[in-house]
């Protein structure tokens, strides 16, 4: 049996609550997207629904401890190919089990979403400590990201936390939304292709008068405080990747 859903936690939180309620056996979760039809298996259609999907995460809230809850967002944010049928198994399993089912790491579906979780976590990580902000001319302070998962949602309650007091827009470029913060609220933005292309290319942005300033201080500060005769280029790439240079404004 396959199960077509559209790809959302609300889609997914139904299908689990729809096996329940049917209870077909073996079923293989698949997005519309990426459905091709057969012509010997009828899918059946996920119908979004907040009433089941609230109920199902509920049901998770009252068995999972909060670290588990976690795990299985962050696992969702990964977009990994598989995940959305982990995800699917392990919730038809903790509900199917006694309490403490999450902590079989025997079972396959336990074991993946905790070795999801780890990886989805260590990139929110880097993000945090990689993103470097730009001030534009209107004085937000903006930076462009395209990190290997979906980290985004994990990352808006750190900057809004440790950049309280200025304006600030973060935007995914690879999975075209972002946040942005007003000093008061954080809410989630949508560009227009030309302004996603616009923020793709650095000199088109207008940036503020002292940024370049700005830029040419922290390089002389890293230049200032480096050591090239310890310069250890592997070791610093197992702590740096290379893939998050780009962020980085002592490296561009």
């Amino acid at each position: 049996m396959t199960y077509l859903f559209d790809g959302s936690l609300e889609g997914l939180l139904c299908a689990v609550f729809e096996w329940f309620e049917r209870k077909p056996g073996k079923v293989q979760l698949k997005t519309s997207i990426h459905y091709l039809p057969d012509a010997f298996n009828v899918p059946f259609d996920v119908v979004n629904d907040r009433k089941k999907a609230d109920r199902v995460w509920k049901g998770l809230q009252s068995r999972l401890p909060a670290a588990w809850l976690r795990k299985f967002y962050a696992t969702f944010l990964s977009e990994l190919p598989g995940a959305f049928q982990h995800l699917f198994e392990f919730a038809c399993y903790v509900f199917s089990n006694p309490a403490g089912a999450e902590t079989n790491y025997g079972n396959e579906h336990v074991l993946k979403l905790s070795q999801t979780a780890t990886m989805v976590e260590r990139e929110k990580h880097r993000m945090e400590a990689f993103i470097r902000f730009r001030q534009l001319a209107d004085g937000i302070f903006y930076c462009g990201i395209d990190p290997d998962f979906n980290v985004l949602p994990l990352l808006v309650n750190h900057f809004k936390n440790r950049y309280a007091d200025q304006k600030w827009i973060i935007y995914d470029l690879r999975r075209h939304y972002g946040f942005v913060y007003d000093l008061t609220k954080v809410e989630e933005l949508h560009l227009a292709p030309e302004g996603e292309k616009n923020l793709k290319k650095p000199g088109t942005a207008r940036m503020s008068d002292k940024e370049e300033e700005y830029a040419a201080l922290w390089k002389n500060y890293f230049n200032s405080t480096n050591i090239p005769a310890r310069k250890n280029t592997r070791l610093h790439q197992r702590h740096v990747p290379k893939r998050y240079w780009k962020y980085l404004t002592e490296k561009i």
